[in-house]
């Protein structure tokens, strides 16, 4: 499972490779981590209604950041649009790294969870252009 960051303006997207039984304190301090540290505090963050983030405990990390939290309308594509498209783009890079046989394999040749490339996968979209901006992420 992975969980997945647009920030909206420059399309800079951050995929954070995590397990689907993580608790929301789990998820906070991947988010934390790996996102928060890097970049700084977010004004506002759109959030599908993923039980982690509609819990009391999701809605109140928030609070002491002076982060607003919003959900997003189920269908309704202005609001998560961005994100989708991110995930689509995402989805047609590993299947076309699958299709070209680039599989991740120890010395033993067991091919591992494809989430230990997701730090390649969110480079190769970083450093690409975008059709919309005629940049890339990086440059926004």
């Amino acid at each position: 499972m992975n969980f997945f960051i647009v920030e909206r303006y420059g399309k800079t997207p951050i995929f954070l490779p995590c397990h689907k039984d993580d608790t929301t304190m789990n998820s906070a301090r991947l988010i934390w981590n790996r996102v928060i540290l890097h970049t700084g505090l977010f004004k506002n963050i759109i959030s599908d209604r993923d039980p982690k983030s509609t819990s009391a405990l999701g809605k109140n990390l928030h609070k002491p950041l002076g982060t607003k939290l919003s959900f997003s309308t189920a269908y309704y594509s202005q609001t998560y649009g961005l994100a989708e498209r991110m995930i689509l783009t995402l989805e047609n890079m590993i299947r076309r790294f699958c299709a070209d046989g680039l599989e991740f394999k120890d010395s033993d040749g067991f091919t591992h969870d494809w989430c230990t490339l997701m730090p390649k996968f969110e480079l190769a979209y970083k450093t690409a252009i975008h059709a919309s901006t005629g940049k890339t992420p990086e440059k926004l």
